[in-house]
């Protein structure tokens, strides 16, 4: 990806305090129900590719890394189209969704290829006019395979349409709606979400009357928040506000998407729309379709962490220093046992050495991947009846039959192809285990 949208900050201040106002009594228009999740749910695709995956790749010596490994590369992006590439985007999103689909998961594109993006901005690109913006937007329809995707349709094309006249404006809002349906056409799983700015800049139902205008009849929603850092309450109560303003226009059933990329810090002032400084930002939620919230479909990271907006550094280029900053201070993210995306694997293989009336002795060989790695996990089912007593080189906890035994200071870093060997006695028949190993 060549550029990111800056998430134009330039709105009046009278502007920002009405939005503020609606938002705030929209709170009180549309509650939020049951506290389900939304229209989706599965796991979020991690490329294993990415600008920050290659970095941490590439520096692992770097006192940077183990921040920005655990708590940036290992979690799911979207995948940025950006680049005029009429030629390759079918093959391009192909792959992405292979890949995907074989990890069973679910892929996140930003499409970002609408004539006279960010208004000449820092962000500046897309198709040359719109008969050439619906040839690509075929051509990347017919890449997504009927799959379940995640589409975040032209971010910026609806809250920003400052330097567009009357005329313009109709003629992008044709093109979007047009754009929407071409999906949906070629994919009905697809789910496709409309640019809704975010809660200090366009009023609700100025946002709300832009979607409608741009064809959200035919999407599944709207996504906020995209390379901004509005807090996530405020996302939240903006898009119901817009919910219901589109109810009240006979729109029903959209749903909305947070990007939570990087709101868990301080706002900053009015205008601030740039990264790339020393501004107090800071990742937010990690991504998740599992949001408990029947409005919102996902928290998702949309604009990935550490890429930059344009201000001081080439938009969309990958800053280590500004993924560290918004990271170091956040909290780690929710367990998983799904390796991190940056080649850093293990195996595990247990065999019973000797058995005795009562009781037998066990031993597991943990064995890296391809990569080297720091520390490593073992977790594995304890059959009915049997009782680990005492286990050397790795510390044991159990919960139930599930037991779980992590390296201990001395034995955790191996090189590629590099092992250790935990071993136990244990009461009970002597069996063959299971054992599943995480690396990090």
């Amino acid at each position: 990806m060549s550029d990111h949208p800056r998430r134009d900050g330039r709105w009046k201040a009278a502007v920002a305090s009405v939005a503020m106002a609606c938002t705030a009594v929209a709170a009180g228009l549309l509650a939020t129900g049951d506290a389900r999740a939304g229209a989706l749910s599965g796991t979020l695709y991690r490329d294993p590719t990415t600008q920050v995956v290659r970095w941490v790749q590439a520096n692992p010596n770097d006192s940077r890394t183990p921040v920005i490994r655990d708590k940036v590369a290992s979690q799911p992006q979207a995948h940025w189209l950006s680049s005029f590439n009429p030629g390759t985007v079918t093959s391009e999103v192909s792959g992405v969704v292979s890949a995907a689909n074989a990890a069973n998961q679910i892929p996140v594109f930003s499409v970002y290829e609408i004539p006279n993006r960010d208004c000449g901005g820092a962000s500046a690109g897309g198709a040359p006019d719109l008969g050439q913006y619906q040839q690509w937007i075929s051509a990347f329809a017919q890449g997504l395979g009927g799959r379940t995707v995640i589409v975040a349709l032209e971010t910026d094309a609806l809250a920003l349409q400052t330097c567009l006249s009357g005329s313009e404006v109709t003629a992008r809002d044709q093109a979007i709606s047009q754009a929407v349906q071409t999906v949906k056409r070629a994919d009905a799983n697809a789910k496709v979400y409309l640019d809704g700015g975010h809660s200090a800049w366009n009023s609700a139902a100025e946002q709300g009357s832009r979607l409608k205008a741009a064809g959200v009849q035919y999407a599944d929603g709207f996504f906020t928040d995209v390379s901004n850092f509005q807090p996530l309450a405020n996302e939240a109560a903006y898009g119901r506000s817009i919910i219901s303003y589109l109810q009240s226009q006979g729109i029903s059933g959209k749903h909305q998407i947070i990007d939570t990329s990087r709101d868990g810090g301080a706002v900053g002032a009015a205008g601030d729309w740039c990264g790339d400084d020393n501004t107090d930002h800071r990742i937010g939620a990690y991504p998740t379709l599992g949001t408990g919230d029947q409005n919102i479909d996902g928290y998702l990271w949309i604009k990935p962490p550490g890429e930059a907006d344009g201000c001081v550094y080439a938009a969309g280029s990958f800053v280590p220093d500004l993924a560290y900053n918004l990271a170091s201070s956040a909290p780690n993210p929710p367990g998983s046992t799904d390796p991190p995306p940056d080649g850093r694997t293990c195996a595990a293989a247990y065999q019973t050495t000797s058995s005795w009336q009562g009781g037998f002795q066990g031993q597991i060989t943990v064995t890296a991947g391809s990569s080297a790695i720091s520390g490593w996990k073992l977790t594995f089912t304890l059959p009915s009846g049997v009782t680990i007593n005492q286990l050397w080189n790795g510390t044991l906890t159990t919960s139930g039959s599930t037991a779980t035994v992590t390296n201990v200071s001395w034995n955790g870093a191996l090189a590629a192809g590099g092992t250790a060997q935990p071993g136990f006695t244990a009461s009970g028949a002597a069996s063959s285990l299971t054992v599943t190993c995480t690396a990090s």
